[in-house]
């Protein structure tokens, strides 16, 4: 794992920077993502810089450093993430005796590949996540690239006339061309979605490179030539996927996802440094650590977070996990005060506002992982892909209730919710009815704010997949839609976003074994009657575990890796929090519609709501601003 950045211009507007010291403040930015070494490329015209941070994981020799320069010379890569299946297309080059292969890394693989067969075929050779600058000397083409689902982040976009691109914004920022435009409409996804999703960024002009997707640029003079490509789609696996489900029985089924799975983290346990896996004791990491254990000869290296407030912890559940299957596991139990130390880091670990509040105990997890090994796999993505998550059952039933109420009488209803005496989620349900459509009323759902664009002063809250119904297959029910929603930006945008952020901040790689592409693929062949059975989503999951755990261990409500944020406003964080919400503060700053953020502070301090993830939003942003100035 590393960090790469970079730019691209005409000579001319090179000249009025001074290239070293802009290497130098880029390469910094991004030391965490590469403790153990750096380098740098120049090309002259254009004038194109390749800035890459070492995190040695496979060949720690030199022979790994980057960037690092094609045998035929052609091409220049800044590479970050596992090429899983390298040693494989070194054999499907073995035709090729040109080849003299200097080391064994998987980015010297993908050199070659690129030399061989070109871009397209291949990205879509790879198994693994990655995100690649790749300078091509003879066509004075620059090519940025993404994984399939997004586990590696890259960021673009145009400067001045000056391509800016990298792992982190924070890479970007320090270029002098680099123009910090707060962009609002960002700000009103971020009160939607706690996040901000793809190809959005908190700044104008800036851009995420969406996942499954490479860019091509070209410059010539003032002249410039950029093509985005998609390489892989979501989408289309999902309508493949319906249109040609899986015939055989469901133990079939469950045999053959066993396989696919067990393969996957066969192939993600390469490494030449110490590696070990998140263990919650949910379904999820335990069927990782569990199939991990199996193709170990040694214990596998375990570990969880435990938490004061037994309400939010289940550390003792992963401690049963880790005893059944033999692990060498490691526990802390964390105050508090241990949790709430984070606070002030998270400006500098997301460097864009981001607000999932497990961000906390999973920057602290990472941070006590890190001091025995260098990498971690983890068990998300089982609720996208397999039905995990609880509004797949109940969202329907509520909006078959919700459409046969005319739409008029629903928006009076939720226009006046204030004024009856209901529980905030019966009041929560009455607001979301208000929409037109299926997809806003899921959207409505997992809304923070519904009416973001009331908040946040001067926006206009661009479109997204969630209120987008052309965006997604129709072949498949409304479940199927939000597992396909979800997966494509809930996961991408906030799950991956927050543990990427979190390990590397700690100079730790993370792999998820279950967005191997086949797995996905896969997944969408099952019908959803074999994901969620009787009422309990990640049927096919469960299965597999309990072949290797008992059911009794795993069988219990799910508590998630939660923190007291509410009762935290209430108490240790008040003082911070009406620091950066006050009235004039807000006035004078002129983002946010000050009366609308006092009011729900005010009712939340008061006990008559919560309103903690709303208000973590804006105290995310707040904070963010303030480490900017």
């Amino acid at each position: 794992m590393c960090g790469i950045a970079g730019f691209m211009c005409s000579p001319d507007i090179n000249r009025i920077y001074e290239t070293p010291d802009i290497v130098v403040s880029m390469l910094d930015t991004l030391k965490r993502r590469g403790p153990d070494g750096s380098g740098y490329y120049i090309n002259d015209e254009p004038k194109v810089i390749l800035c890459h941070t070492r995190l040695a994981i496979v060949d720690l020799s030199d022979a790994g450093q980057q960037p690092m320069h094609s045998q035929c010379g052609r091409y220049v890569i800044a590479f970050n993430g596992e090429i899983y299946n390298h040693l494989e297309l070194r054999q499907l080059l073995a035709n090729n005796s040109e080849i003299s292969w200097r080391g064994h890394s998987d980015t010297e693989t993908l050199l070659a590949c690129f030399s061989e067969w070109g871009i397209d075929k291949t990205l879509q050779s790879c198994v693994g996540m990655f995100a690649i600058a790749l300078w091509d000397k003879k066509e004075n083409r620059l090519t940025l690239a993404r994984d399939r689902v997004g586990e590696k982040p890259l960021y673009w976009g145009w400067q001045n006339d000056v391509l800016l691109f990298g792992s982190e914004l924070k890479a970007l920022k320090v270029h002098p061309s680099f123009n910090a435009e707060i962009s609002r409409d960002a700000l009103c996804l971020l009160l939607r979605h706690n996040y901000i999703p793809a190809p959005h960024t908190i700044y104008q002009g800036i851009h995420k490179l969406q996942p499954g997707h490479y860019l091509s640029v070209e410059l010539s003079g003032n002249e410039r030539k950029e093509t985005l490509h998609q390489y892989w789609s979501y989408e289309k696996v999902v309508q493949e996927g319906l249109a040609n489900p899986f015939s055989g029985s469901p133990d079939q089924a469950v045999k053959h996802l066993e396989s696919l799975i067990a393969q996957s983290i066969n192939g993600q346990l390469i490494s030449d440094v110490p590696l070990g896996a998140f263990l919650s004791g949910g379904i999820d990491s335990s069927l990782i650590v569990s199939i991990m254990q199996s193709l170990s000869s040694t214990p596998v290296k375990t570990f969880s977070i435990g938490f004061d407030d037994k309400k939010y912890d289940e550390a003792i559940f992963a401690s049963e996990v880790a005893s059944h299957l033999g692990t060498e596991h490691t526990e802390m139990y964390v105050s508090d005060k241990d949790i709430l130390d984070v606070i002030p880091l998270l400006p500098e670990v997301y460097c864009e506002p981001f607000a999932d509040s497990s961000q906390l105990p999973t920057y602290l997890v990472s941070k006590m992982a890190r001091q025995h090994v260098t990498v971690a796999l983890s068990g998300d993505a089982g609720d996208e892909l397999f039905g995990g998550y609880t509004p797949y059952r109940f969202t329907p039933k509520y909006w078959n209730y919700a459409r046969n109420i005319p739409l008029p009488i629903r928006k009076l209803a939720s226009r006046y919710i204030d004024m009856l005496p209901v529980n905030p989620k019966v009041k929560k349900l009455i607001e979301c009815m208000a929409a037109q459509n299926p997809q806003l009323f899921y959207r409505n759902i997992i809304s923070h704010w519904l009416n973001p664009e009331e908040v946040v002063k001067g926006s206009n809250e661009p479109s997204t997949a969630f209120n987008h119904s052309t965006s997604f297959s129709d072949n498949g029910g409304y479940v199927d839609w939000m597992m396909s929603v979800d997966a494509q930006v809930y996961m991408a945008d906030d799950i991956l976003v927050k543990v990427d952020r979190a390990a590397m901040y700690n100079s730790l790689e993370t792999r998820v074994p279950l967005l191997d592409h086949r797995v996905i693929e896969f997944a969408w062949q099952l019908p959803t009657t074999l994901k969620i059975r009787d009422g309990v989503g990640k049927w096919p999951l469960r299965e597999i575990l309990y072949k290797r755990v008992p059911k009794s261990m795993i069988e219990r409500p799910k508590k998630g890796f939660s923190v007291p944020l509410a009762s935290w406003l209430r108490g240790p964080l008040r003082d911070w929090a009406e620091h950066l919400i006050s009235y004039h503060r807000l006035e004078d700053e002129g983002y946010f519609n000050a009366a609308a953020v006092r009011s729900c502070w005010s009712q939340h301090i008061q006990g008559k709501a919560d309103y903690s993830r709303k208000l973590w939003s804006i105290l995310m942003f707040q904070s963010w601003l303030e480490k900017q100035k």
